[in-house]
């Protein structure tokens, strides 16, 4: 089968691009013949106030790039869809609500010669804006299936558009690097310390284990990611928590090398998220030796056992934070959940996704 991927890869970072490359590897690998389409410029900088792209490559980079799709050319879009005219499949890959004009501009030169794949990342963003659910609704009315990553997801693709949704839980797309050998025997020690991952965004709840941790004392926080509106508000609210010495800020993307060294200086990784689709952060946690904490939302809880490799606590609490942080803390239980951590095998995952996505629509009615 010809599959052409449309989505970000390297030299764009983060998970969408991460999920992208290893899609069309695996794919590969399974014997199709895979282009991905990609971007020279995927968004205005105001709309992604972060730096997009990296220098040197997470993994290995997929060899069959096409990098012509720029934001400011619906010129270029509607060339992308003539192009795609001979492939058998063609996967949109949604990330954001503003990628939906330049998915129409492809949709209107394939004039539906190719079947099409919405796969969404996220249906609709976490922080919505009015005109989010019109854009996705537009795209999803066109296309010829839905690929979601999660059953509340599928609920809101099908409340938007007729077309068939099947669902495949996110596979793992984890950076190379692994758990140090000391966090893989448990031999590490307790560190008193905590880890905040990933991009710094309201719905993952900093603000919630802030004002937590300033309940739990004796134990620090590392805070490493890039802040999507800015350092100001977080720093207010470490120095009116009284938090300045215990709490130490890496402002900025993570890259891949430097991730074991960090998960290798903290207890545990803490997912306080207020809502969540479908996460990488909870197995990446686990890969690298180290217990999740983590709330009850979206696919989180699916990739945590209670007790055994990490912590389960209800959102949107810090009452209930503050308390499972001073559970975690207890004597001989940060070595006790260690020794539950086992690795994810991401083989079983990605073989029902790259299932779901290739079959065919009656298949997900």
């Amino acid at each position: 089968m010809r599959v052409a991927i449309v989505g970000p890869t390297y030299p764009y970072k983060g998970g969408g691009a991460q999920h992208t490359t290893e899609l069309a590897h695996r794919l590969t690998a399974l014997g199709h013949d895979v282009v991905i389409e990609s971007w020279r410029a995927q968004y205005p900088s105001f709309l992604y106030p972060g730096r997009q792209t990296i220098s040197s490559p997470e993994g290995e980079p997929f060899p069959h790039v096409r990098r012509d799709l720029d934001w400011r050319r619906p010129d270029g879009w509607v060339r992308c869809g003539r192009r795609l005219r001979g492939a058998d499949l063609a996967v949109l890959t949604l990330l954001s609500p503003v990628q939906v004009p330049p998915y129409l501009g492809i949709l209107a030169g394939l004039r539906r010669a190719t079947e099409v794949v919405a796969l969404c990342h996220n249906v609709l963003p976490h922080e919505r804006k009015a005109y989010d659910a019109p854009l996705v609704k537009a795209l999803l009315r066109r296309v010829d299936r839905v690929l979601a990553h999660s059953e509340e997801q599928a609920a809101l693709a099908r409340g938007l558009a007729p077309a068939p949704v099947r669902v495949a839980g996110l596979p793992p797309h984890l950076p190379a690097g692994g758990a140090p050998a000391d966090a893989e025997e448990g031999t590490g020690g307790v560190r008193r310390r905590l880890l905040f991952f990933g991009m710094v965004r309201p719905y993952k709840g900093l603000d919630l284990l802030l004002r937590a941790l300033a309940r739990v004392p004796g134990v620090s926080l590392t805070v490493a990611g890039e802040f999507w509106g800015g350092l100001d508000e977080t720093r207010a609210l470490i120095a009116e928590l009284g938090l300045d010495e215990r709490v130490e800020l890496r402002p900025g993307y993570v890259p891949a090398g430097d991730v074991p060294g960090l998960f290798a200086g903290a207890d545990a990784l803490v997912l306080p998220y207020r809502s969540a689709t479908a996460s990488q952060n909870a197995w990446l946690g686990h890969e690298h030796g180290l217990p999740v904490i983590a709330t009850r939302v979206g696919a989180l809880a699916d990739h945590i056992t209670d007790g055994v490799d990490g912590l389960l606590v209800e959102p949107g609490s810090v009452d209930a934070l503050a308390e499972t942080l001073t559970r975690f803390y207890q004597q001989g239980e940060p070595e006790r959940l260690r020794r539950g951590v086992k690795a994810v095998d991401p083989e079983p995952y990605w073989a029902a996704y790259t299932a779901a996505l290739l079959s065919g629509p009656s298949a997900g009615a």
